[in-house]
């Protein structure tokens, strides 16, 4: 790729096919390179590529006034999330996580730690991202030595669901709102506690994290198991008596209407987490 203007060592801006503008970024993709050269695509390397010019100018800020060890962390942990937890992940991260990272660690310096008040919930609604969070705390310390306390991993992890839903960090508290309301009418509703540890558990929070951002953005999701809905509602009676209760809630609370899809996969995971049937 021909390189228009040289970042650091390790980025540059470019042009892609359609004339838009690019940042190409891979370890050492630039050194010894002058505007106009093309550059070598070496192994690993990355294209950042976004339609608000804005957030480009914030990376290329990034790039040019904060040490490339930040965005190294950012990196590991999008490359964690995405081969080892199967992610999809917007490149939003790159800014938006580079940014907090640095700015948590000259915070430290000062002697400030900002407590974390959704830490609970992230814990418990988003066990992956803040597993992956706690992670990167391990190699803030092992690079910076600097140690951080959990409520760190939090805000880190609000970053990476930010970043997987492709939503701001004000959505992220709503959508954890909405997951804990739909959870509490299951708990209530059968008197039960949840078993955090189980796979059913797992895929059931899974599901309510991108079921809960449609609710919140008013996504339409379509109808296309109608028969199968017939089908459950019928067999799994207490369940579908509880997806009521859930449809009840969202419509007065979110003005959202479920669709008999949703339903009929809210039924199925309540069926599952709450007699661990293997359905």
């Amino acid at each position: 790729m021909k390189i228009e203007k040289i970042l650091n060592n390790n980025a540059f801006i470019s042009f892609d096919e359609n004339g838009a503008e690019v940042i190409v970024m891979g370890k050492g993709i630039a050194f010894g390179k002058k505007t106009g050269q093309d550059a070598e695509l070496v192994k690993g390397y990355k294209i950042f590529s976004n339609s608000d010019k804005g957030l480009n100018q914030r990376f290329k800020k990034i790039i040019s006034d904060i040490p490339e060890e930040y965005m190294k962390i950012t990196e590991q942990v999008v490359i964690v999330l995405e081969k080892e937890y199967d992610k999809k992940i917007n490149d939003v991260i790159y800014v938006s996580l580079t940014e907090h990272i640095h700015g948590a660690i000259e915070r430290y310096k000062q002697g400030i730690q900002l407590k974390n008040p959704m830490l609970m919930d992230i814990k418990r609604l988003f066990r992956d991202e803040y597993e992956v969070s706690k992670q990167a705390l391990d190699s803030i310390e092992e690079q910076f030595s600097i140690s951080f306390d959990e409520d760190e991993a939090g805000y880190i992890a609000q970053h990476i669901i930010n970043a997987e839903l492709n939503d701001n960090m004000t959505d992220v508290v709503n959508i954890a709102k909405i997951m804990q309301e739909i959870l509490n009418v299951i708990k209530y509703t059968y008197r039960m506690e949840f078993d955090e540890e189980s796979i059913f558990y797992y895929r059931f929070v899974t599901h309510l994290k991108f079921f809960a951002q449609r609710i919140f953005n008013k996504s339409i999701y379509e109808d296309d198991n109608e028969e199968i809905f017939e089908v459950f509602k019928d067999k799994y009676i207490d369940s579908y008596k509880c997806v009521l209760k859930i449809k009840d809630l969202i419509e007065k609370s979110y003005e959202y209407c479920l669709s008999k899809d949703e339903q009929l996969y809210l039924m199925i995971h309540i069926e599952r987490i709450t007699t661990k049937a293997g359905i």
